[in-house]
């Protein structure tokens, strides 16, 4: 089975804690806090790799987990990082958030790189927040939490032709003559019901042809598995379109799908396009030739006709798909050792503050959430310390300015505090 979709959860590793520890070393009676800083969790990257063609791998494993951050130690020993998990893919990936939709990333070239989830940072060790008013600070932070989220992995097959037509026009037929591929074949509608690839040597050089299944009207809805193949044609430089000679209306075909083309992407009306009617072996075929002939040529497309069973033909065809994908611009390389990375975009100080109930008030915020997530609640001095940054960020203010009353609650990330108590939000 041909595996061209699939939805997965990453979860970067959460960075290591912090720790409070001093100098206990002998003469050195004040020998000040030496508590280390926690290691970064490790990233998930994906990399593609071009032994890959389909998203099989992704059907049996689903949650993907880099490791986490070593924990601090004394005499300021920071933790090991964690190991980055990097997760093949194949060329062609597309890559959304399972939430949004929105595109994170396309995967291309062999070798390409994207990080995809960034590990947390690792919480800093007492050491770190040592200051001339305070010479020995008894504080730490948690290590901060790797990022999470689910992603839908889309395969858009990369060719340099796409063999598009109704079903049983003889595509695969086709692909098996000109390549070493070896699909299906059968004399019945819908023998191929996976893309197939094959390459293709002209003068000694190489032609990648993918067969799609064959499409039928209502494609762009889904109709036949439409959706699933359509997508596999976006990646193509130059199609060939296939008409059946045996059809009783290959006009009436060529039509319907190019229709069917414009409502899914009407971009790939616009792609170079090869038109050719298939089984001229055929007396019923030769005899629509002129006709057929006549009325691509009025729409400027160019026209040929072959047998992909006798061979008649096939070489021309071949000679001519050359000739057009030279006639196209040259493809701007994406050096292999490239790193995208997926920036967030929000403005990580923002917070909003929003009351859901008489006497509970939920603020949110990138760095207030992240801020309470590494707080270490078990020392007096991270209280006092949120509470400061609380007011320089504006929240205190804002929550006042909003109405907010001694003892209600605030919730925060996943932690749920009340106004004007003690290691809280009093002063």
């Amino acid at each position: 089975m041909f595996f061209d979709q699939a939805k997965i959860h990453v979860a970067a590793g959460d960075g290591g804690n912090g720790v409070v520890a001093f100098r206990r070393e002998k003469f050195i009676p004040r020998g000040g806090p030496s508590g280390g800083n926690g290691g970064r969790g490790g990233h998930i990257y994906f990399v593609v790799d071009s032994s890959l063609n389909t998203l099989q791998p992704f059907k049996n494993q689903v949650h993907y987990r880099a490791d986490r951050g070593g924990h601090g130690g004394g005499s300021n020993k920071t933790g090991a990082m964690g190991e980055d998990l990097r997760i093949p893919v194949p060329p062609g990936t597309l890559v959304r958030d399972g939430e949004s939709g929105e595109v994170l990333a396309d995967l291309i070239h062999p070798g390409q790189e994207v990080l995809i989830a960034r590990g947390g940072r690792g919480g800093r060790g007492n050491a770190s927040f040592k200051t001339q008013r305070n010479n020995a600070p008894r504080i730490a932070e948690k290590g901060e939490a790797g990022e999470q989220r689910w992603l839908e992995l889309e395969l858009k097959m990369i060719a340099d032709v796409g063999i598009i037509g109704v079903p049983n026009a003889g595509k695969s037929t086709l692909l098996s003559v000109i390549s070493a591929a070896k699909p299906k074949i059968a004399d019945y509608p819908f023998t191929t019901v996976v893309p197939n690839l094959g390459v293709a040597e002209v003068d000694h050089r190489q032609i990648v042809f993918a067969d799609i299944p064959g499409l039928l009207e209502g494609a762009h809805e889904g109709v036949g598995l439409g959706l699933e193949f359509l997508r596999h044609i976006e990646r193509s430089r130059v199609l060939v379109h296939m008409l059946d000679g045996n059809s009783p209306d290959p006009l009436g075909d060529f039509e319907a799908i190019n229709q069917e083309l414009r409502l899914f992407n009407p971009g790939l009306v616009d792609r170079p396009q090869l038109v050719v009617l298939n089984k001229i072996d055929l007396p019923d075929a030769r005899e629509l030739w002129p006709t057929i002939q006549r009325a691509v040529e009025e729409q400027d497309l160019p026209i040929l006709a072959i047998s992909a069973v006798t061979g008649e033909n096939v070489q021309s065809l071949l000679y001519r798909v050359q000739e057009m994908l030279d006639a196209l611009p040259s493809i701007e390389e994406t050096p292999d050792e490239e790193l995208v990375e997926i920036e967030p975009v929000m403005d990580e100080k923002a917070f909003t503050v929003q009351k859901l109930e008489a006497d509970l008030w939920l603020v949110e915020g990138v760095a207030i959430e992240r801020t309470i997530q590494m707080t270490n609640w078990d020392y007096y001095e991270a209280a006092m310390r949120f509470q400061r940054i609380l007011r320089a960020m504006g929240i205190t203010e804002a929550l006042r300015e909003a109405g907010v009353q001694d003892g209600d609650r605030v919730v925060i990330g996943d932690m749920e505090l009340v106004w004007g108590y003690e290691n809280a939000f009093d002063e």
